[in-house]
């Protein structure tokens, strides 16, 4: 098979462009001189990053480390070219090693100078926000900075990791022992005793089986600092919905935290093509869709905490400001006059007996190329009727030798899209069994076989199989939000608008608000949304006005009360 040519080979100008003088003019205006002499490190792989950094005179080395030691020059940066990739709008650890390799004269834009700068100059930021992006593609398709993956690639450990790297944008390598000579000797050294995982940093540190949010920490993916800000709005959940109202309310000023547990996109960020969204008509895939809103947010200057997960929400409104109160899995507390709930739903994990032992050892939740690389020339049954489980059947079509689709129901037109059941029926290697439901699973550390059942006459089918793909249905994550006493409908959902009964008798709430005053919901978690991208998206922008419009009443009713010399 013909190797794929690579973005470096593809659109190395789009990636290090040269500055003419005028566009260099128009940068400096944000930014302030640096030198650095010859042999001088400007930053090292791991440290905070400089933001964007705008050659003058001289040159600098960009070289990609992996935390095995091996370097590998990138490019050479010299006059009217720039250093600095996504991270660096919102500071994050580089991904890289930049060197002067002679008398070096920059100047140095800091990342809220950069967002700045981006949003000021417009045609120029466009070209400055490509390089950035396919800047982070280039070193994600390298695979060398960041994080070192010891072990072996269908193993759970390794996939969900290699999951939860992927769907945050991450760069990482994967080293099988049995191919690499330096995973070799770091498998015989700490792979003992069930270790299935190993993974290098880039400071060196050295994780057995670590979870998702060790990783993350070392790795410096994870913002640590405190936030003493009061903000304006807190949106929990980097979904559509949550990056939706990110970029819009951001972009009209109004101070932004997002906060998400895993990985920005939500479950539409695992949907390999979305083809029934506006402006798309070749389609995209969620993760580009997601990335692309992740983006936006934080040129707009969105502050995103992504991984971190809220546990609790005090809806006492204390203090002069009425704020509520957003309590961290790590104890930390965010403070925010509005809060806007996109924390979506989960697929439902049915009542089968032995599931949770299969999950990440056969049973799957979503389909990425990890997953359909695995399942390869194989059959793999898909349960779920849904635009989720569509898009994932006819993404896995592509890959496995066959794909099962198992639906309780006579059929999908009830509850998927014309153009994916178009499609499916058009699939000739997948197969519709309409009644169906899973009754069995069998294996002893992975799953080897599932047994399911008719419905209407109760007869069963076993298949030795070793993939069973699960999209039915879906469970609100509300859990946190329980000592708010939000008014929920009988699945959990949070009410919004006319229908939620209001603490206060005389408070109309908005559409998307729920029954606690400026607290909003939108997207999936909300009762009654319509289940789409494109709907999660329009709320997330809609709610940006509900979210003016009480902040408006709150100042009013501030300033009344200042003027009678009470409180509101």
């Amino acid at each position: 098979m013909a190797q794929q040519p690579n973005i470096m080979d593809t659109r190395s100008e789009q990636m290090f462009p040269t500055l003419g003088v005028s566009d260099i003019a128009r940068v400096a205006r944000f930014g302030q001189l640096r030198r650095y002499s010859a042999g001088e490190w400007v930053v090292r792989a791991g440290e905070e990053g400089v933001g964007m950094m705008l050659i003058l005179s001289g040159e600098v080395s960009i070289s990609q480390r992996d935390s095995l030691g091996h370097s590998k020059l990138i490019t050479r940066h010299g006059p009217g070219q720039f250093m600095g990739e996504v991270g660096q709008l919102s500071g994050r650890p580089s991904l890289v090693d930049a060197q002067a390799e002679s008398e070096v004269e920059a100047v140095e834009v800091s990342p809220p100078q950069l967002r700045a700068l981006l949003i000021g100059e417009a045609d120029l930021g466009e070209r400055l926000t490509r390089a950035f992006i396919l800047r982070r593609v280039g070193l994600i398709e390298a695979g060398a900075s960041g994080a070192t993956l010891i072990g072996r690639a269908k193993s759970a450990p390794v996939m969900r990791l290699r999951s939860f790297l992927g769907r945050n944008g991450f760069p990482h390598q994967m080293l099988e022992p049995d191919q690499n000579e330096d995973a070799r000797a770091i498998a015989d050294q700490y792979m003992k005793d069930g270790v299935e995982l190993v993974v290098l940093c880039p400071d060196g540190a050295v994780l057995i089986n670590p979870s998702d949010d060790e990783v993350a920490r070392c790795l410096g993916m994870v913002d640590m600092r405190e936030r003493a800000d009061l903000y304006d709005v807190a949106i929990i959940g980097a979904g559509p919905a949550g990056l939706s109202a990110a970029v819009y309310a951001a972009s009209e000023g109004l101070s932004v935290l997002v906060v998400d547990c895993r990985a920005y996109g939500g479950q539409a960020g695992a949907s390999s093509r979305i083809e029934n969204y506006l402006g798309f008509p070749t389609g995209i895939s969620g993760q580009a869709l997601a990335g692309r809103a992740f983006v936006q947010a934080q040129k707009f200057g969105a502050d995103l905490l992504i991984p971190a997960k809220v546990t609790r929400m005090g809806c006492g409104r204390d203090g002069e400001d009425h704020e509520l109160h957003l309590t961290l899995e790590d104890g930390r507390t965010i403070r925010s006059r509005t809060a806007v709930i996109a924390t979506g739903a989960r697929y439902r994990r049915p009542a089968i007996e032995d599931l949770q032992r299969f999950e990440g050892r056969g049973i799957w939740y979503w389909a990425s190329p990890i997953e359909a690389r695995i399942c390869s020339r194989q059959t793999v049954v898909l349960v779920g009727g849904g635009n989720s489980a569509g898009q994932a059947a006819v993404y896995l079509a592509n890959h496995a030798a066959k794909v099962i689709m198992l639906v309780r129901g006579p059929g999908l037109a009830e509850t998927m899209s014309r153009y994916l059941i178009d499609r499916i029926r058009g699939t000739a290697n997948i197969e519709l069994l309409p009644h169906q439901e899973i009754c069995k699973l069998e294996g002893d550390r992975a799953l080897e076989a599932v047994t399911w059942r008719d419905r209407r006459n109760g007869k069963e089918r076993r298949l030795a199989l070793q993939h069973l793909f699960l999209f039915i249905g879906a469970e609100p994550e509300t859990e946190w939000v329980s000592d708010c006493e939000l008014h929920l409908d009988k699945a959990g959902f949070i009410v919004t608008g006319r229908a939620c009964e209001c603490a206060l008798d005389h408070y109309e709430p908005a559409q998307l608000e729920s029954s606690i005053p400026g607290v909003f919901a939108v997207g999936d978690v909300r009762s009654g949304s319509v289940k789409r991208v494109g709907g999660a998206i329009g709320e997330g922008a809609q709610v940006v006005a509900s979210i003016h419009q009480y902040l408006a009443r709150q100042e009013t009713a501030r300033l009344e009360a200042a003027k009678q010399g009470t409180t509101v």
